[in-house]
């Protein structure tokens, strides 16, 4: 793909011009985007997709207001009449505004997404779709397969801070997001299994292929599918569930991380995503889950989906715990949220494009690693269900009571696996299910995955999360399957 603007030697000097002189502080934020979707369904070439996006948003903080104005009109005169509205929105906002106070530095820094193999020196275009076509025709092995396909994104991503305090971030990212599912169908039962629920994403260059084992997937995806045709329902009752990382990314998501979003704890999120059980006064002292439960917000993982130096405000990025042995210490709050609410946060205010402002988002959130091995975690089942990846989830608007469903179950009877079944689900209430986290497995079953997609915001914003974690036991859990 093409170069990105913020190699351009005048770029940064044309956005710290245009920022005006007498505001208490001003940014402008540069996002040059580039991506291709390549896909091979049932055989078959989809068109090839390929966008260019690239636009700058303008921040100023003036007189007690705040306003922004976005704009794709990079020359002097458009970056001018944005820095405009801006400030004329600014001045509208003055004395209305929930916190007055802007961002307190101007930073300086560069980030750089770990790329160990260039995408098109190693892997041009006719050999990502030759790959894409074998994936494909090893998917679609038995005529009970009646809808497959293969999917590779990549995205190059370049931003760039620059205030008028002298600040200044590069940050270049690069992700790869590869796919594939298939379809077996037999009467009226209808079974699909994907690669990780398209979960298995990260930053790098070609080697993420290779990271989380596409060339070698579909097979076992294609024999998956079949395998649970014949397979009988899920099991109902209360029993153990252990859930594999590709499931847990979606529980840590949906069930950790928006609730401790320091916004929707505000208030801001309720009209759209909902608000959140957690309440201020429970950060320091509310056991969210078992002692076993330690969760980090951690953006420097290197080739995790949510890796990044700063965010989108310029603070800069730490690892920190959110949970620690169960207790709720810190919420995922950015600067603005911070100020408003006097509780501690992290480096998380981020937007999804050049033309949305930065919110309160997921970056990294990661279950730290237990002790056990995942062998000992089903050697500890008398009667249970061992699921893997995530097809379907309904949680309510506080974040709080919840129902998940997974493509593919192993059914464990006195701690042996004893055989395959068909659409298993669960559900809980967050607290009471985290509480209930009874093995953590080791540092060997820790994958680290994305949710490419995950909304938010008004305007809405799609943002990519990262999520890593072990296998983990829940015990008491109330299992279910589908109908028969």
């Amino acid at each position: 793909m093409t170069d990105l603007l913020i190699e351009s030697p005048t770029i940064a000097d044309r956005l710290r011009t245009a920022l005006p002189a007498d505001a208490d502080y001003a940014s402008a934020r540069l996002v040059d985007e580039r991506s291709e979707h390549l896909s091979v369904r049932n055989n078959e070439l989809e068109p090839v997709f390929n966008a260019f996006d690239t636009g700058v948003m303008i921040s100023v903080w003036t007189g007690g207001g705040l306003g922004y104005a976005a704009t794709a009109d990079l020359s002097e005169q458009g970056l001018a009449a944005a820095v405009e509205r801006a400030t004329h929105w600014a001045q509208v906002t003055a004395g209305s505004m929930v916190t007055t106070a802007p961002p307190p530095d101007h930073p300086t820094g560069t980030y750089r997404s770990p790329v160990d193999v260039d995408w098109d020196t190693s892997l041009p275009l006719a050999d990502r779709l030759d790959l894409l076509h074998q994936q494909s025709r090893l998917l679609g092995v038995d005529e009970r397969i009646v809808d497959w396909g293969a999917t590779l994104i990549r995205r190059d991503v370049d931003t760039l801070l620059v205030t008028s305090g002298g600040g200044h971030v590069e940050q270049r990212f690069r992700f790869v997001y590869p796919s594939m599912r298939a379809t077996a169908n037999e009467g009226v039962n209808t079974q699909t299994r994907t690669f990780g629920g398209h979960a298995f994403c990260g930053q790098g260059g070609a080697e993420v292929l290779g990271r989380f084992g596409f060339g070698d997937a579909a097979g076992r995806v294609a024999d998956e599918a079949l395998e649970l045709l014949t397979a009988p329902n899920c099991p109902t009752g209360t029993m153990d569930v252990l859930l594999a990382p590709d499931q847990m990314i979606l529980q840590i998501h949906e069930s950790i991380g928006h609730p401790l979003e320091l916004d929707r704890i505000l208030g801001d999120e309720r009209n759209y995503a909902g608000t959140s059980f957690v309440t201020p006064d429970m950060f320091g002292e509310f056991r969210y889950g078992s002692e076993l439960l330690n969760v980090t917000f951690d953006p420097t993982v290197p080739g995790q989906l949510a890796s990044y130096g700063f965010d989108d405000d310029g603070t800069p990025a730490h690892r920190q715990h959110l949970i620690e042995n169960g207790i709720l210490v810190r919420g995922l709050g950015g600067a603005v949220s911070q100020a408003r609410s006097s509780l501690p946060g992290v480096a998380n205010s981020r937007a999804a494009s050049w033309n949305r402002p930065p919110i309160d988002r997921m970056a990294n959130l990661n279950i730290e690693a237990g002790d056990s091995t995942v062998e000992e975690l089903i050697a500890s089942i008398e009667d249970g269900v061992y699921m893997h990846t995530n097809n379907s989830w309904s949680i309510d608007d506080s974040r709080n009571k919840f129902q998940f469903n997974c493509e593919y179950g192993q059914r464990i009877v006195d701690g042996e696996i004893v055989g395959t079944v068909r659409n298993p689900g669960y559900r809980g209430v967050s607290r009471t299910f985290w509480r209930n986290l009874t093995g953590v497995a080791d540092e060997r079953s820790v994958t680290a995955m994305g949710t490419p997609n995950c909304g938010k915001g008004e305007l809405n914003q799609m943002i990519g999360t990262g999520h890593a974690s072990p296998a983990c036991k829940f015990s008491g859990v109330e299992v279910f399957g589908g109908e028969e």
